[in-house]
């Protein structure tokens, strides 16, 4: 139970992100008994909803915005949850334990659980900002994708991650012709081994997507993306999956230790006790792995720093540690 204001029986919580991470917290503070207030507020138009569809079924229209949402629009009502969307957190006053917005409000606190996310890494090359050059992180960068693609195109995604790849499939499943260029020796170099990533090239190639590695991109123009080693790929679509830094100015702004992310411990809770962090945002213990720090952008940590801040603001028993872990869809294979 914290201590301080948060003491009282049922404090006031506040919940900054409405993304997997602080829907989901939400709600899990809902159903193990919580009474108090809870605002949810984040920076989208939209109530929380999964992100991982994004690169695949909802990318292909599958699926809609409406059958992703976590809880439908009524839930949040119902069960007394107020929402702030959309509204971004400019500050946080850890004294006054308030927390002001971009509009000029403020909302106090009890406890303050940081969702931030992450954000998509920028490139900084010539011709990066160009209309025709996307990045995929939110429902809106998923529609405007979508409504850019076309059969018989040709769409050179930059980054050789688990994005670039799930982006890759389901263009080529569109019909879009599918360049990846990689600028390390192999595609997910970063998250996975040389035999998961030499399965995935092979994988890919056989349903007809090009894969380029040890590339270096030094442009992108109307016409085409440009290497360093002066190669061109003509096309009419870019999009860049360079990787993921946190969202973590709101907390340095404030004081919170912070290193590579927001630094929590087991219950997710930050170095002010009246404040924590889940999600992509941090940079947590791993028990499983002698409390080695990592920061892990899955769905499956969210809900896991979700159930160690619940368990740790309302007194209960900490969940067991779980092994980390996440999926990934690519044409067939899961």
């Amino acid at each position: 139970m914290v201590t301080g204001a948060g003491s009282r029986a049922d404090p006031r919580i506040l919940i900054i992100g409405a993304g997997h991470a602080g829907g989901s917290v939400a709600v899990l503070l809902r159903q193990q008994g919580h009474t108090g207030a809870i605002v949810l507020a984040g920076e989208e138009a939209v109530v929380p909803y999964q992100r991982p569809p994004l690169s695949k079924t909802y990318l292909k229209g599958d699926t809609t915005l409406d059958l992703l949402k976590l809880r439908p629009d009524r839930f949040y009502a119902e069960h007394d949850i107020g929402l702030r969307i959309p509204a971004r957190a400019v500050a946080i006053d850890r004294a006054a334990k308030r927390v002001q917005f971009d509009s000029g409000e403020a909302e106090p606190y009890d406890v303050l659980i940081l969702a931030t996310g992450s954000r998509n890494r920028a490139l900084t090359i010539p011709g990066a900002d160009l209309p025709h050059v996307h990045s995929l992180r939110s429902a809106a960068d998923a529609e405007r994708l979508r409504l850019s693609m076309h059969p018989g195109g040709h769409l050179v995604i930059i980054g050789g991650g688990y994005i670039g790849l799930e982006v890759a499939a389901s263009a080529s499943a569109f019909g879009m012709k599918v360049t990846v260029i990689e600028r390390e020796a192999r595609v997910l170099a970063r998250v996975a081994s040389e035999p998961l990533s030499a399965f995935f090239t092979r994988y890919h190639r056989d349903h007809g997507v090009d894969i380029v590695t040890d590339a270096a991109v030094a442009s992108v123009d109307a016409g085409g993306v440009h290497l360093a080693d002066g190669r061109r790929f003509p096309c009419e679509l870019v999009l860049v999956g360079v990787g993921a830094v946190p969202c973590d100015a709101l907390a340095q702004a404030a004081g919170l230790d912070c290193a590579g992310g927001v630094l929590v411990d087991l219950e997710a809770r930050t170095s002010d006790p009246a404040i924590f962090a889940i999600g992509d945002v941090t940079m947590r213990p791993l028990p499983l792995y002698e409390n080695r720090r990592a920061r892990l952008e899955s769905v499956p940590n969210a809900l896991e720093q979700a159930k160690q801040a619940v368990a740790a603001i309302l007194g209960l028993p900490p969940p067991k540690p779980e092994v980390p872990w996440f999926w990934s869809d690519q044409f067939g294979a899961k």
